[in-house]
């Protein structure tokens, strides 16, 4: 049987017909939706005509992530511990920097932390496990010990550093590589408990921009997170502890993420709250004429505005406090402001 594909196409309008489904439980509705199926045509059908599975999942209210609820936007600010990431590496990689730069994070409107030690970018080469974790725990645990509250992600692909990250006080796992890197991760998060963000990539960083190639991306993308989540929930992880992550520039040429762009909202019939991450990267400074990388700063605004009109509930940025302004904005406009 052929494979259906739906994607809610979302509204924030205060004028909201008494039909209208409500996304994901947050601030999103749609009364039609955009049904695709792979190599055939595409068809508007109302909301009305879904399988009961799938509005199911597209309504269900999500689950809090790091104790953060999904009802309305979040924003990680992102800290970098590593000399080599593509847009602030070395600036934040000494010990007092970093505790200095997660505090102005917080202060300028971070929900979450997201803090990595090592960088991902294109081209970028594998960090050993103990300088990766020596790197990003002791700067958790000074964090924790100083009285930092909010949430804290560690950004890795591996099982010890994030096992480290979570003795030291972290709440949650972001994985870029789904836990295919390495497998043990599905059992940390599994033991723990804590919420795991799965994102597709397209081979590693050493080689993920050399040819990146894709039969339908947006297609391609859903089906390889898809199956992550099944293999997660197999290892004891449930659903209400995934996030899910495109990718935008992991392997993906300009035009493949702007296709995963325009049909982000696909990615809530996994039934996961999305996290975007688009911040500084290459794609905006091309389209945009901002040849470095913290120049991006209004391409990553218009690109995470576009993401909380399609219902993208987490928006992984370096610019917090611009961002954060927008968001202040946005929100005012779409559902009221009070003096």
């Amino acid at each position: 049987m052929e494979k259906l594909y739906y994607r809610p196409l979302v509204q924030t309008d205060a004028a909201r017909p008494d039909e209208a489904l409500t996304l994901a439980g947050g601030w999103g509705w749609f009364t039609e939706v955009e049904q695709i199926a792979r190599g055939g045509a595409r068809e508007i059908i109302p909301a009305a005509h879904l399988p009961f599975d799938v509005a199911e999942r597209l309504t269900a209210r999500r689950a809090p992530v790091a104790g953060l609820g999904m009802e309305s936007p979040k924003i990680m600010g992102i800290l970098n511990l590593t000399p080599d990431s593509f847009s602030d590496g070395g600036r934040f990689d000494e010990f007092d920097a970093a505790l200095e730069r997660a505090e102005a994070l917080i202060a300028a409107g971070a929900d979450i932390l997201d803090i990595g030690g090592e960088s991902t970018r294109p081209g970028a080469q594998e960090v050993p496990e103990d300088e990766e974790i020596e790197r990003t725990a002791p700067i958790i645990a000074a964090l924790r010990d100083e009285g930092l509250s909010a949430p804290i992600s560690i950004d890795t692909r591996k099982a010890m550093v994030g096992d480290a990250a979570v003795e030291a006080g972290a709440d949650m796992l972001n994985d870029v590589s789904a836990m295919e890197f390495d497998p043990a991760m599905a059992e940390l998060a599994a033991i723990t408990g804590l919420p795991i963000c799965l994102m597709h990539a397209q081979g590693l960083p050493e080689t993920m921009q050399d040819d990146p190639s894709y039969g339908d991306v947006l297609l391609d993308v859903y089906d390889y997170l898809e199956e992550r989540i099944e293999l997660a929930e197999a290892s004891g992880i449930l659903r209400d502890r995934i996030v899910v992550d495109p990718g935008i520039g992991f392997g993906k040429t300009l035009q493949h993420n702007l296709t995963l762009l325009r049909g982000l909202s696909l990615f809530h019939a996994l039934g996961c709250p999305i996290l975007l991450g688009v911040s500084r990267k290459r794609f905006i400074g091309t389209i945009g004429g901002a040849d470095a990388a913290d120049a991006r700063a209004p391409g990553t605004l218009a690109v995470t505005l576009m993401g909380l009109g399609q219902g993208a509930q987490i928006h992984r940025v370096h610019d917090v406090a611009e961002i954060a302004q927008g968001l202040r904005l946005w929100r005012a406009i779409t559902e009221g402001y009070e003096e």
